[in-house]
């Protein structure tokens, strides 16, 4: 499999280098040359493979031969070993739970996926390579655990100070070692920002090794697919496929999952769900795509006015409007829309949605309420103790914690303080 940059001025690459390269010398994102085509007998029975087997076989023509058979199902054995429930909440709307893995996000499948096949792409290298990223709040604690005292990469992880929960800042600042997080006095974009122009210094890339971690990197990106075959392998009405809302902020995850759909898997319409953060909801009424500075909010893993992942979609549909407005639709949901729904579930549900998954839950009832014999699946993208600080006063009770993180809200946070300013993290880089 070769991917192509989004901006078509790159060379080609497989998928070793577009891993190890993150972003395209162009600027552009990397995008598979072939989308692939499941067979019918893979989704009709699909209930007869495990999760496992059916990561594997979505992921094995997009990794093609950069990776041997037995190393890449181990890579996938280890990425998903964890549970990935589908919960009844209603009889209309389920929640496919994404937050059983060691950091509680949806970004672990990704993270751990792309740590493993990373490491075993790196051990031949002299260099050791610099793991670059920018988190708006679940990634930096996912990339952090998943790369975690891999042998030769360093991690660098931006997150903007104030801006994320005290639990998702302290599972990226709490483990040292090969890990560094730069907590940067601004918002995601400018950390998103500050990255994307140290990936173009032609220089410092002559003296480091970098590569990205955000789900603009391939290996972040693709394994999303496998969560969304796992919904459909638990979905009971098979022959009504469900419409997916996703609460999206870079939009990598809605991508996935609009992949795996193109791919084969059913699905009846996607929903990304966006908090205030509006830019592809007014672009799906405008046709114009317009960059918006981010607004900060309770859903904070979705403060994003740029998201870069929504230019795969579009190379999806081929940039075709009326093709994209046919199979996905978004809305904007506000901080007290969001309350009142996390609190309105879980009084009369008994289920407890986390703020992300309260925006996905608003955003798909609502559009059940114009197509009734539909139903549909929220993705739950993390735990509710993530949040605590905004939950707990909503729902006047305390959210329990989990073991794993009590330990970690015990330890101490180590972070570097920084402006807003690439060329600090260029020195910053130059002297690690």
């Amino acid at each position: 499999m070769q991917y192509y940059s989004t901006n078509h001025q790159s060379p080609k690459v497989d998928f070793k280098q577009a891993t190890i390269n993150g972003q395209a010398p162009d600027k552009g994102l990397y995008f598979p040359e072939q989308i692939q085509q499941l067979p019918t007998g893979f989704i009709d029975n699909i209930g007869d493979y495990s999760n496992e087997e059916i990561a594997y076989q979505v992921i094995k023509p997009y990794v093609g031969d950069s990776i041997p058979e037995a190393e890449l199902r181990r890579i996938v054995n280890e990425t998903v070993n964890f549970d990935i429930p589908l919960v009844k909440i209603t009889d209309a709307i389920f929640s496919l739970e994404l937050y059983h893995g060691p950091t509680l996000a949806f970004k672990d499948i990704g993270a751990r996926f792309m740590s493993r096949c990373l490491g075993y792409f790196v051990k031949d290298l002299e260099k050791k390579v610099t793991v670059l990223v920018a988190t708006s709040g679940d990634t930096g604690g996912a990339v952090a655990n998943g790369f975690y005292d891999v042998e030769g990469v360093e991690v660098v992880i931006l997150y903007p100070s104030g801006k994320v929960s005290s639990v998702q800042e302290k599972q990226l600042t709490t483990l040292g070692k090969n890990i560094h997080a730069l907590e940067v006095d601004g918002t995601f974009d400018d950390c998103q920002q500050m990255v994307k122009q140290v990936f173009t210094d032609e220089a410092l890339n002559n003296q480091l090794f970098l590569t990205s971690a955000n789900s603009i990197n391939v290996a972040r990106w693709l394994p999303q697919q496998f969560y969304y075959f796992f919904a459909y392998k638990q979905w009971a009405q098979k022959n009504n496929p469900p419409v997916i809302a996703v609460p999206s902020g870079n939009f990598g995850n809605i991508c996935a999952g609009i992949l795996a759909h193109v791919s084969g898997l059913p699905v009846k319409h996607f929903i990304a769900a966006c908090n205030a953060n509006d830019v592809v909801p007014d672009f799906m009424e405008t046709e114009k795509y317009t960059p918006k500075k981010a607004v900060a909010t309770i859903s904070n893993a979705m403060d994003v006015g740029n998201p870069s992942n929504f230019i795969r979609i579009l190379e999806i549909f081929h940039h075709q409007f009326a093709s994209l407005k046919k199979e996905f639709s978004s809305c904007s949901i506000s901080d007290a829309e969001t309350k009142a729904t996390l609190q309105k579930v879980y009084k009369e549900e008994g289920y407890l949605l986390d703020p992300h998954g309260a925006v996905g839950y608003l955003a798909l009832q609502e559009y059940l309420k114009e197509s009734p014999a539909e139903k549909g699946i929220v993705l739950e993208t993390a735990h509710p103790v993530k949040f605590y600080d905004v939950v707990e006063p909503v729902i006047g009770e305390a959210v329990p914690i989990p073991p794993t993180v009590q330990q970690q809200l015990l330890l101490q946070k180590k972070s570097t303080k920084m402006a807003a300013d690439a060329g600090l993290l260029k020195s910053f880089l130059l002297a690690m």
